[in-house]
C-alpha cells in the first residue's frame, strides 16, 4: 500500500463501508469528502499522506477546523470518520499506528429543543380561520396536538377508534408500538367532537376512511403535508415560521405542563419517553425561562 495515493485508499475504504455496513451514498459522501479535505491540507501543510499522518497532524487539523468554524457536532463526525478509517487501515496493514486513537472527541452540550411561548401558542391556535373546512381540521388538529404532546406522526396517524369521546382519552401507538393514553382536555375534546358532528364528513363527502384527520381526497394528511399548513398558520399569527420544528408543540406541551408544577415522571408518561432522562431536558427550559422573569420582574434581578 506504500505506493497507494489517497485518492485510491479513500476509494477502497468506502468501498469496504458500503460492503461491512450498508452505509447510504450520503454518508459514504461525507465521509470521503471530509478525507480529501483532510489530504489536501496534509499535503499543503505537512507535505504527508494520509497513511502516514501523526497524531500531531490531526490535532492542529481539527483545531484549524475550528477555528475556521467547524461546530463542535460537525467536528465529532469528522473525528468519528477519521477514526473508523484508521482503524480499517490497520486492519487491512495499510498502517502499522492509529494517530486518531487518543484523541479526544470535543463535548456537546445537548440543544434545548424550540418551544413557543403560551401567548405565541394561543395566536397559533386561533390563526386557522375555521369557517373554513380544512382550516377547521387543521384548528382541531393543532389543539390535540398541544393538549396531548403527541409527535407529529402520531397525530397524523390517529385512527377513529384511537379515540375515546366518552372517556376523553387517545390511544396512541408510539415509538416501538407501545401504547399509551393521553387524555385531552376539555378544549381540544370539545373543538374534536365539533369536528366529527359534520366538517369531517364534509371533507369526505361522506367516503368512509378510518384516519381521523383526512384530506379532501379521502385519505390520512401526511407529515409534510400537516408541517407545511403548520408553517402557513404560523405566518397569520405572527411567528417565524423557521423558529418552529415539527415537535414545536410537543416541546411547548411538555413545558407548560411542567412550568404550571407538573411530575415530571407523569410528563414522561405523556410522551411516551422510555427513559426518564430525555424527558428532563425540558426542566432546562422551564429553569431558563424561571431566570428570565426574575432578571425582569424582582427588583434586584
Amino acid at each position: 500500500m506504500k505506493s497507494e495515493t489517497d485518492a485510491v485508499v479513500i476509494e477502497q475504504f468506502a468501498d469496504a463501508l458500503w460492503m461491512e455496513r450498508g452505509l447510504s451514498n450520503n454518508t459514504l459522501q461525507a465521509y470521503q469528502s471530509d478525507l480529501r479535505k483532510l489530504a489536501a491540507w496534509l499535503l499543503a501543510e505537512r507535505s504527508r499522506q494520509l497513511l502516514s499522518a501523526r497524531r500531531e497532524d490531526l490535532l492542529e487539523y481539527l483545531a484549524d477546523q475550528s477555528r475556521k468554524g467547524r461546530k463542535p457536532r460537525s467536528t465529532a463526525r469528522l473525528l468519528s470518520c477519521l477514526r473508523q478509517f484508521y482503524q480499517h487501515a490497520l486492519r487491512e496493514g495499510w498502517a502499522k499506528t492509529d494517530p486518531s486513537a487518543r484523541i479526544d472527541a470535543p463535548k456537546l452540550g445537548r440543544p434545548l429543543p424550540k418551544s413557543l411561548s403560551e401567548g405565541a401558542v394561543e395566536a397559533l391556535l386561533q390563526a386557522p380561520p375555521t369557517g373554513e373546512l380544512e382550516s377547521f381540521r387543521d384548528r382541531v388538529m393543532l389543539e390535540v396536538l398541544y393538549a396531548t404532546g403527541l409527535r407529529v406522526s402520531e397525530l397524523v396517524g390517529l385512527r377513529l377508534n384511537q379515540v375515546s369521546i366518552n372517556q376523553g382519552l387517545v390511544r396512541v401507538i408510539g415509538k416501538g408500538n407501545k401504547e399509551r393514553l393521553v387524555p385531552l382536555g376539555e378544549e381540544a375534546l370539545n373543538w374534536l367532537v365539533q369536528f366529527l358532528k359534520g366538517p369531517r364528513q364534509e371533507l369526505l363527502d361522506n367516503r368512509l376512511c378510518p384516519d381521523l384527520f383526512p384530506t379532501r381526497r379521502g385519505a390520512g394528511m401526511t407529515r409534510q403535508a400537516f408541517w407545511y399548513r403548520l408553517k402557513k398558520h404560523a405566518l397569520t399569527a405572527g411567528i417565524d415560521p423557521d423558529s418552529l420544528s415539527p415537535h414545536t408543540l410537543r416541546h411547548a406541551f411538555a413545558t407548560h405542563l411542567l412550568d404550571h408544577g407538573a411530575d415530571l415522571r407523569v410528563v414522561q408518561m405523556l410522551l411516551g419517553h422510555s427513559d426518564l432522562s430525555t424527558t428532563q431536558i425540558y426542566t432546562h427550559i422551564a429553569r431558563e425561562r424561571l431566570k428570565t422573569l426574575h432578571e425582569k420582574h424582582h427588583p434586584r434581578g
